[in-house]
């Protein structure tokens, strides 16, 4: 293939405003009888800074909304022609979230995995093939993105966000023109507007004590920074510190975050600064123990609760991974020392600012900067893909692996000193470390221009650097008993003469079967052309873009051997490590995405839109650390939707038909008595429904219904896997192949009932809503052979608003305990029911908290 180098995007992209210009198409996203809003100097100028509209009505057609559209000021949702979910901040604070992640779910036809705890989630977008990680979810704050580059294997966008009251709203916009801007995500693009300053000193403090040994402290406060000055303030942030539901025996979640703007306002348009830093350490879990007794059928394994159960605890907090061989016969390996308290979370800031500007005569320009980086850190325990079993069977299986002389005599003991019972069930557990640096500096320009009335061009380019450091330690399995809170199990055999020792005197049974460590540098740009053209009840739209990605990264060397020359200690021998020198990875591609609307308002409440559009999806370093030729990914979207208000009901309705081709994906699998990296490439098909519906059937009782019905199924599948361990080979069979079923970890259908009632007081109001949430069948793998079942789950509220300045506020999620299955057993290519038990995990058991919050 020949290579196209940057400067080609230029005479294309002018050669499309041509034609653009000349045909008169449209992009934008407005429509109806106003068209996209004009960006007139009526519409940007903010002299006297209203207050804050974070509880504006989102259920509203009239409601603007800046995310996914080429306009300084916005369209209304009435005039988009794609699919947008917007959220107040009482509707954030309202939403009984889990976890930060929980919130995508707002958007129908998102599922989110927030079973493994604050962070590390995996968001599923309906017919996008992710099963795994979140590779088609970017978040933001102020159209600016966390990280551009989305599908890195341990920096998901989503451990990057935390909710507080710096949130003014959410907009959520699935595919359509999201495909032109920024980072140009053709799944899910989640913005985040932030609260900024106004004329009155306002804000509010909240403190928020919950049943997982919750204390947490949220505040806000915005200002002007002096009378008349247009410039203005604000700061806020959180911090807490819990136990968490899955309890480990130390704090499952330490940390917070600050945020602070600083904006000032013109006539003719507006600057914003914006600044905020992340400091969190949670607690990750993946695959427990669960009994599966038949298909769908689910229930506690002994002494393990699905729901509360965790193999973090006191006895296993401490541990040292060996990492680095010794060539002294007895010495000590090399490593790290790991608390798993510090767990997977961010040390990372996003600095940025947004520039918008009216010059008259039809011109308008917009600029968004953003600077950010950190760490994403990471040590928790993963599935290694074995169930349980008694430790007799455990120590009789390592003999039999390693060829051990028969008559041995063994002995087991508990780390923390003990005999272990040779009855006892046990399972192994990976002890995984992962250092993930990151920086990058991006800015999306935009210059607008009215050609005629009605009609709006606009050009374009986002252009962003980047870097990633990665550092990963896999495959160190330690030994624990099978049960919540467990103690790890050193394991030695004897001869009288000889010893061997199977487990350390830590517990571990091997050292890494993967160490990795990937450096690397990317550089984006892009150039997108766009126009819309409102014509009467019409609002048209078109856009292109073509973006090039030059990537340069190393992939470091690795050796196989024993860490510390001994043969009998078996559980090193074996081991994977770093050594001097690397594998370089160069990648350049181009590829264009395009789109195009039309959207027909019927009358002031009423519009229904057609949309097409073609995206891509650039590889990540991983990505092509894994499989070198990653080839570009490709999607084409076909979507319809509906759109109506009136005093009784809000209807969001569309529906979807989606292709890909060239989707990469990667597995760590255990493969004999190690773990293998497997790559392949396959393709997709889908089509579904997306709803969102609230109705008011009397007042003050409001009845939200939302969720999406897919058919989604894979294709493109040639069966053939590509085995990267000690040497690569390519393994070839129609048994792997997966053509014709359904799309792993996405439910064929998926709904949340939401009523809500309130009750206004003398004192203020009550409010109180009940929510049902329904997950319909999906599986853990791509061949079906992993069935997680369906599950409902029951969440509650409860705010009191007392006067104008206190709200005091009781939430409770998964109230009645449902076990309610996210994901299987990811190590096992195949079914992994063995006797009953399961490795799966659960979304978490019941949690209620209770906040008061002053507001002034």
């Amino acid at each position: 293939m020949t290579r196209r180098t940057a400067p080609s995007l230029l005479p294309r992209t002018l050669l499309a405003a041509s034609i653009l210009a000349t045909v008169g198409p449209a992009f934008a996203q407005d429509n109806i009888s106003t068209s996209t809003i004009s960006p007139t100097t009526d519409n940007v100028k903010a002299k006297s800074r209203a207050p804050s509209n974070a509880d504006a009505n989102t259920k509203s057609l009239d409601q603007v909304v800046v995310t996914g559209n080429a306009s300084i000021t916005g369209v209304k949702k009435l005039d988009a022609s794609y699919s947008i979910t917007t959220l107040t901040a009482d509707q954030i604070s309202q939403a009984n979230t889990t976890s930060a992640n929980d919130l995508l779910k707002a958007s129908p036809g998102v599922h989110v995995e927030s079973s493994g705890g604050q962070t590390g989630a995996n968001i599923e977008v309906a017919g996008f093939p992710g099963s795994g990680q979140s590779p088609y979810v970017t978040l933001g704050l102020q159209g600016v993105p966390f990280y551009p580059m989305s599908g890195l294997a341990y920096l998901e966008q989503a451990s990057l966000l935390r909710l507080d009251d710096t949130i003014e709203r959410a907009e959520l916009v699935q595919g359509g023109p999201a495909v032109l801007y920024g980072s140009a995500q053709p799944g899910l693009f989640g913005n985040f507007i932030l609260k900024q300053g106004t004329d009155v000193t306002s804000g509010d403090v909240g403190m928020t004590i919950g049943s997982e040994d919750l204390v947490r402290l949220d505040g806000f406060v915005g200002f002007p920074l002096s009378k008349n000055s247009n410039w203005y303030g604000s700061v806020g942030g959180f911090y807490r510190q819990s136990s968490g539901v899955r309890n480990p025996e130390y704090l499952a979640d330490d940390g917070g975050q600050i945020t602070a703007t600083l904006t000032r306002d013109w006539d003719s348009g507006s600057l914003m600064f914006f600044a905020r830093y992340i400091n969190d350490k949670n607690q990750f879990v993946t695959d427990t123990p669960i009994l599966n007794p038949s298909r769908g059928q689910f229930s506690n394994y002994p002494g393990f609760s699905p729901l509360t159960g965790t193999m973090g605890s006191k006895a296993d907090q401490y541990e040292f991974l060996q990492t680095t061989p010794c060539f002294t016969k007895g010495c000590t390996p090399g490593g790290i020392a790991v608390n798993m308290a510090n767990g997977r979370g961010p040390d990372a800031y996003l600095t940025g600012a947004n520039f918008d500007w009216d010059f008259g005569n039809g011109w308008t320009i917009s600029d968004k900067l953003g600077v950010n980086g950190g760490t994403e850190n990471m040590v928790a325990f993963y599935s290694t893909g074995t169930n349980p079993l008694p430790l007799s069977t455990f120590i009789a299986n390592a003999e039999s692996a390693n060829h051990l002389p028969a008559g041995l005599t063994a002995n087991a003991t508990y780390t923390t000193g003990g005999q272990a019972s040779m009855s006892q069930n046990v399972v192994t557990q990976e002890l995984r470390y992962v250092q993930q640096k990151f920086h990058a500096v991006s800015n999306e320009f935009h210059v607008n221009k009215e050609l005629f009335e009605g009609n709006t061009l606009t050009l374009g380019n986002y252009t962003v650097g980047y870097n990633s450091n990665e550092l990963a330690i896999q495959g160190s399995d330690i030994l624990l008993q099978a049960k919540n809170n467990p103690t790890p199990i050193a394991v030695s055999l004897t001869n009288g003469t000889q010893t061997w020792q199977v487990a350390s005197p830590q517990g571990f049974t091997t050292g890494p079967t993967t160490a990795q460590r990937i450096p690397g540098t990317g550089f984006n740009t892009a150039f997108f052309l766009s126009d819309t053209w409102k014509l009467d009840n019409w609002l048209f739209d078109a856009g292109i873009r073509d973006e090039y990605q030059h990537l340069r990264a190393s992939l470091g060397n690795v050796a196989t051997g024993d860490l510390d020359d001994n043969p009998y200690t078996l559980y090193n021998n074996k081991s994977r490590y770093l050594v001097p020198g690397s594998t370089a990875i160069r990648y350049g591609k181009t590829a264009p995405s395009w789109t195009i609307g039309a959207n027909y308002a019927f009358d002031e409440h009423m519009s229904a839109y057609a949309r097409l559009s073609d995206g891509v999806h650039f590889p990540s370093f991983t990505d092509l650390a894994t499989l070198p030729n990653t080839p570009v990914e490709k999607m084409h979207n076909m979507e319809i939707g509906f759109k109506y208000e009136a005093n009784w009901i809000y209807a969001d309705i569309s529906a979807f038909r989606r292709l890909f081709s060239g989707v990469p994906s990667s597995l760590l699998v255990a493969v004999g008595n190690t773990t293998e990296t497997v790559s392949y490439v396959y393709g997709s098909q889908s089509k579904g429904v997306n709803f969102n519906v609230t109705a008011k059937p009397i007042d003050h009782l409001s009845i939200n219904l939302s969720g999406n019905y897919q058919d989604s199924q894979y294709t493109h599948s040639n069966g053939c896997y590509t085995y990267q361990g000690e040497t690569t080979q390519v393994v070839c069979s129609k048994s792997n192949q997966f053509n014709g079923y359904q799309l792993a970890r996405q439910p064929t259908f998926q709904a949340r009932l939401t009523p809500s009632y309130e009750i206004p007081t003398s004192w203020g109001s009550l409010t109180a809503w009940v929510t049902y949430e329904y997950i319909g069948s999906h599986y853990s793998d791509q061949q079906e052979l992993q069935p997680l079942g369906h599950y409902y789950d029951l969440a509650f509220g409860v705010v009191a608003n007392v006067g104008k300045e206190w709200a005091f506020t009781l939430q409770g999620t998964n109230v009645t305990n449902q076990i309610g299955l996210t994901e299987g057993n990811a190590r096992i290519l195949g079914a992994a029911n063995t006797g009953g038990v399961i490795l799966a995990r659960s979304i978490e058991g019941r949690e209620v908290n209770f906040q008061a919050k002053y507001k002034f």
